[in-house]
């Protein structure tokens, strides 16, 4: 592997248009946590830090199976995400680096982001990681006021976060991503502007700003259920997003997706995948993925295939990894086994709900030529009454191009996107 592959910037979005993201997006799951954060629902574990060296060998095993089973396709984008991936001792991120490049065929412009939080690294490890070739961090700063931080059970202060972004800089990470939240528990007006214009000042190429969800199960949840910890406030949520719409605009930030920021060219190869509703790939327990019945078949057309998620246990993960896996098709021979615990054949309704969700998410919208080519109908043939009545109530915009949020309906994503699902189902399949 090269040191430091560099990121082909022809290959991000361009004027609202999305580049050549051909090939298999991966990504690698990574369950271990020093500390659970209150407020995480994600499959991420602290206190068994015993089965690393063996989730290691269990990671390179599967993602070999992969490899094998599928021809050594190529991946354009891989993203380690967790859980904390900086928490696994550097030695295992390399050694699961290097089993990826031997069982894919890596694109030499692929972008490859680690997951980090702030003090998991020195100035010695990010080099490693840089050598390893991953070529973009994502910090998991979350807010730059102590006392929220504390409040949150982040284990950095906000002197710790600024330290690890500059020590990426000096190692030499030129594409770094900052994760903050907002709407928390007792956060003024304030406190976030603050937070935000500090973040802007360190000047990184990417921003992601998650508005905090009380996921069910979770310790904050319970606190706020029991009146121990003050209700988020949505309206004052609303209020801080407008305001970073407004500051990260001014400040030459491009507004590529409902939550994420980036300077011009720098977005997310890899969550553009996603977003672009293009195949994917997940190893590790809970992963998700998406693959086409046909790996590198043209984007034309719709191309069926199977949705599926891994066994959610990671110590299960590994005995199961530990012992041999059956040939033939990966998906059949993982579930034979009872890594796959779920496989979901993609119909069309499927990936039209799929394309409408996850595409409305992006500032560019559903492109109209882009939705022909692949459903083989247009958007008005697909969803004529639904989008207008969408664009009546002020939620949506629609134009040669095609459709999009509007800046309200940006407020209300999850109200649009549900009801394109379903009206998905009820979606003519052309010809039949």
């Amino acid at each position: 592997m090269d040191a430091g592959i560099a990121l082909d910037r022809s290959a991000a979005l361009k004027n609202g248009e999305p580049g050549e993201l051909s090939g298999l997006s991966l990504y690698v799951h990574i369950p271990f946590c020093e500390t659970k954060c209150h407020y995480c629902d994600f499959n991420t574990y602290a206190g068994i830090e015993s089965l690393i060296p063996g989730y290691v060998d269990a990671l390179q095993t599967e993602i070999h199976a992969w490899g094998d089973g599928l021809g050594r396709p190529t991946v354009s984008t891989i993203f380690f995400g967790g859980g904390t991936p900086s928490y696994v001792p550097v030695a295992g991120i390399e050694a699961i680096c290097t089993a990826i490049w031997k069982a894919f065929d890596v694109d030499p412009d692929a972008e490859v982001t680690l997951e980090s939080n702030p003090g998991d690294f020195s100035r010695r490890e990010l080099t490693q990681y840089l050598s390893a070739g991953f070529n973009r961090l994502s910090i998991g700063v979350q807010s730059l006021d102590d006392g929220l931080l504390t409040s949150l059970s982040r284990r950095h202060d906000a002197d710790t976060a600024i330290a690890a972004y500059n020590s990426a800089r000096d190692a030499g990470f030129d594409n770094v991503n900052l994760d903050l939240m907002f709407g928390l528990p007792g956060q003024t007006d304030g406190q976030w502007r603050s937070t935000l214009e500090r973040a802007i000042d360190l000047r990184p190429e990417h921003l992601s700003l998650y508005a905090l969800t009380l996921e069910p199960g979770t310790p904050l949840e319970a606190a706020v259920r029991r009146g121990e910890a003050d209700e988020p406030d949505p309206d004052l949520a609303a209020e801080m997003y407008l305001h970073a719409e407004d500051a990260l605009k001014s400040a030459g930030f491009d507004h590529y997706e409902i939550s994420n920021w980036s300077l011009p060219n720098r977005e997310s190869r890899h969550n553009l995948a996603y977003w672009l509703n293009r195949p994917y790939l997940g190893v590790g327990p809970g992963a998700h993925s998406y693959l086409p019945d046909r790996l590198g078949a043209p984007r034309t057309g719709h191309h069926g295939g199977r949705r599926f998620a891994a066994l959610r246990s990671p110590r299960r993960y590994v005995e199961i990894l530990n012992g041999p896996l059956p040939p033939g098709d990966p998906v059949v021979a993982l579930a034979s086994v009872e890594l796959i615990e779920s496989v979901e054949p993609v119909t069309y309704a499927t990936e039209l709900a799929d394309t409408m969700m996850m595409g409305l998410r992006l500032s560019r919208g559903v492109r109209a030529d882009e939705f022909r080519d692949r459903f083989s109908a247009t958007l008005s043939e697909a969803f004529g009454p639904l989008t207008a009545d969408m664009i009546e109530a002020g939620l949506l915009v629609s134009d040669e191009d095609g459709i999009r949020l509007s800046d309200h309906g940006r407020l209300l994503g999850n109200e649009v996107f549900e009801r394109f699902v379903t009206a998905s189902a009820d979606v003519k399949v052309p010809g039949d």
